[in-house]
């Protein structure tokens, strides 16, 4: 199979040069600095994803202002206390995306948030501990607890705090899939564990973060070249 450094070099020739490539790659965060991340930015970062999954991202990203307003910070607290008339306002509330089933999710992933810091202490702590090298069960113990946080969504959603994890995009999956790496649906337990198993081979060889390695696989497939004839 393919060694990381060949992935690596592939992407610095199809973004033009090391320095672009490192450009491109996102910030990861500290555990340190997960556990102190407060429990209303990872209920605002699950919704936010959650209304922008099969929705034009632009359009929740512009009225994000007014989604904080109407759900009062995301304070996991007050959100659980939403009952169906808050949630019936929602729904003709202008200042957010008035889609019913993703608006009730809010109280229950507050829900899962307070149920997992009654036992961790914190959220940002349970995060923070998890290991990376078994980061889709992550995916999957919030997509077990919480509602309507399969797929892609967990992924997406740590991602965008800074924690630590690849990103099954369809990219990463042809590259996986071509390789020989993963030959079992993509969210399927064997699926799953053949591409954490693929991903902690990568790291091994690299010594980078999940994310880089996620970004770079990606960026050395696809039609993404820069820097090229």
């Amino acid at each position: 199979m393919e060694k990381f450094v060949d992935i690596y070099q592939r992407a610095c020739e199809r973004k033009g040069s090391e320095l672009a490539l490192q450009a491109l790659l996102s910030d990861v965060l500290s555990p340190s600095e997960i556990a102190a991340i407060p429990a209303d930015r990872f209920l605002a970062c699950f919704t936010e994803t959650v209304f922008q999954s099969g929705f034009v991202w632009s359009v929740v990203r512009n009225k994000w202002p007014g989604f904080e307003a109407a759900f009062f910070g995301f304070e996991p607290k007050k959100m659980v206390l939403l009952n169906e008339q808050h949630i019936e306002r929602l729904c003709q509330d202008e200042r957010i995306v008035r889609a019913r089933q993703k608006i009730v999710t809010v109280p229950q992933n507050a829900q899962m948030i307070l149920d997992i810091e009654k036992e961790h202490g914190s959220f940002g702590q349970f995060i923070a501990d998890w290991p990376v090298d078994y980061i889709t069960g992550l995916w999957l113990h919030l997509k077990q607890h919480g509602s309507r946080l399969g797929g892609n969504i967990a992924a997406y959603s740590l991602r965008k705090l800074g924690i630590d994890t690849f990103i099954l995009t369809k990219d990463v999956e042809s590259y996986l899939r071509h390789h020989q790496w993963l030959d079992a649906g993509l969210t399927s337990k064997k699926g799953l564990k053949q591409c954490q198993s693929a991903f902690n081979e990568f790291q091994q060889q690299s010594q980078l973060p999940m994310t880089h390695i996620s970004q770079i696989i990606a960026y050395s497939v696809g039609d993404n070249r820069v820097g090229m004839a």
